[in-house]
């Protein structure tokens, strides 16, 4: 097992003469295998830890200067919304939020000042398909760097590199942890001199995990693959149980031959994840609360992909930041609800939706 190395400074033999340690928010040894693991997993160069993955998609903005512009998928996690439009948009960057299932709106946005574009797939919570091929085509022709936040993914399932991104993200916490006990984040990539910058601003802003975060991540990875399919294996079921349900009214879910993004999907993922979302007939937001309050297995809370299967409402909670009328026009309905779906028994994770649907 790699030590963990709790130290903050690091002796040296003379000034500026050290082993490669100097001091533990610029390098530490248990960090640095993280990094070097999670490199690997996405078939990239270099890795660049953070102690959350907000802190990575800070880090990822700050590459940017007043002025320039992101063109963004509209189907994206609410914290990452949250700082593109809160945080971000202060400091005189500027941010378009486009279907990107269509790449011809990404093209009309483009301007001589965009310099990111900005991806996710599985996009969370709608889980439409962005065919990351032919962004990053697209994104190369006029030199716009493109970053993809592949938490939903997982490793496992998706490598984004290898379809043309320059930048790969994860929040750390979710899959790749796998044990919802431990928050962390990274950012992946090939290009030295873009890792370097990432680096500079890893040391320069001090967001860094602690040495037990990067030893908890790295235990969680040693199951990542096993977990990963477990899970997916279990999320078809619960989809197809979901979309024949007469209470359920949408199941959004890449697996299905008539997702829209199914093809792509089949494309560039190994599996179809294990992410399930879902609306019911009568769409309101007390229905909704019915059934996330009468689950046992399914634990109501934020965050996913961890051992333990999750429910949660979106609108309320993970995107409550993002405007009711953009919500809205996203299919983001009040009764919404996510899965993540875990490695339980999968008859019990179905037994315990059916009893609390039976509340609606």
């Amino acid at each position: 097992m790699t030590p963990i190395y709790q130290t903050s400074t690091y002796a040296q033999s003379s000034p500026g003469k050290h082993q490669g340690f100097e001091y533990a928010r610029t390098q530490n040894p248990t960090r640095s295998a993280l990094e070097r693991n999670l490199a690997a997993l996405e078939n990239g160069d270099y890795g660049i830890c953070f102690s959350s993955g907000m802190a990575a998609v800070d880090a990822v903005l700050k590459l940017l200067s007043s002025g320039d512009e992101v063109i963004s998928t509209n189907d994206l996690y609410g914290g990452t919304y949250r700082s593109f439009v809160r945080i971000f948009e202060r400091f005189g960057i500027k941010f378009h939020f486009v279907p990107m299932t269509d790449s011809s709106k990404i093209e009309e946005k483009i301007t001589k000042n965009t310099k990111l574009i900005w991806i996710e797939t599985p996009t969370n919570p709608m889980l439409s398909i962005i065919d990351l091929e032919r962004v990053c085509s697209l994104a190369k022709k006029y030199n716009i760097k493109t970053c993809v936040d592949n938490t939903f993914a997982s490793p496992y399932l998706q490598n984004p590199l290898d379809w043309g991104a320059d930048m790969v993200l994860h929040s750390t916490t979710k899959y790749i942890g796998g044990h919802s006990d431990v928050v962390g984040g990274a950012v992946i990539c090939k290009d030295k001199n873009l890792a370097d910058q990432l680096y500079f601003i890893q040391n320069g802003t001090g967001a860094v995990p602690g040495p037990q975060d990067c030893f908890l991540t790295l235990r969680g990875i040693k199951t990542l693959h096993l977990r990963v399919q477990r899970a997916c294996e279990n999320a078809k079921k619960i989809a197809e149980f979901l979309r024949q349900h007469p209470k359920v009214k949408n199941t959004f879910y890449p697996g299905f031959k008539t997702h829209s993004g199914h093809e792509t999907a089949a494309k560039q993922m190994r599996d179809f994840g294990a992410m399930v979302s879902f609306t019911l007939q009568k769409d309101t937001f007390e229905d909704g609360t019915l059934l996330m309050e009468n689950t046992h297995y399914f634990t109501l809370a934020e965050s996913l992909g961890g051992v333990e299967s999750l429910i949660g409402h979106p609108p309320t909670m993970t995107h409550a930041s993002i405007p009711r009328k953009e919500r809205l026009a996203l299919g983001m309905t009040d009764s919404l609800i996510r899965l993540s779906v875990g490695i339980e028994d999968v008859d019990d994770l179905i037994a315990d939706l059916d009893k609390a649907l039976s509340f609606v």
